[in-house]
């Protein structure tokens, strides 16, 4: 499945609300502790502009990356925040297309407002699925690389 131009990601001004020392929760759902993979990359790279990350990988649940523990689902890491006074605001994916309705529907679950799919991650149904739900989406780009280049699309 490709994007289609109406669903590549284009997103309003509008803000994610902040929610740690001025900036949104990034949950990295897919997250390695394997500095070579790009989730690593991406995530300490947010991690060191400012940003909380917060692991999600069931693979790695109780162990630490990046110097934060990681959650085998959104859920319970969105709880764990909450005991901080905190919530996830962006839900950022790292996983294949074909899993990221279930992805979605854990997003709206704990009322994040942002789903972000990373390069060549895509899913029609799921993007109208969160966008309903009133979630911004964002697909096939990379969290890193709009941060890069100052285009924070209105979520960061």
């Amino acid at each position: 499945m490709t994007p289609s131009a109406s669903t590549a990601s284009t997103v309003s001004n509008q803000q994610v609300s902040p929610r740690a020392g001025g900036k949104p929760v990034i949950a990295v759902v897919g997250l390695s502790n394997r500095p070579e993979r790009a989730s690593y990359d991406v995530a300490a790279y947010m991690q060191a502009a400012g940003y909380r990350i917060v692991a999600v990988n069931p693979m790695y649940a109780g162990q630490t990356i990046l110097g934060e523990h990681c959650h085998a689902t959104l859920q319970e890491a969105n709880a764990a925040l909450a005991q901080e006074g905190l919530r996830i605001s962006i839900v950022d994916c790292f996983r294949k297309s074909s899993d990221i309705p279930p992805v979605v529907d854990d997003a709206i679950a704990i009322g994040a407002e942002c789903v972000w799919m990373q390069l060549e991650i895509f899913h029609d149904e799921a993007a109208a699925k969160a966008r309903a739900a009133g979630l911004k989406v964002i697909m096939d780009k990379c969290i890193k690389i709009e941060h890069r280049m100052g285009n924070f699309l209105g979520v960061l």
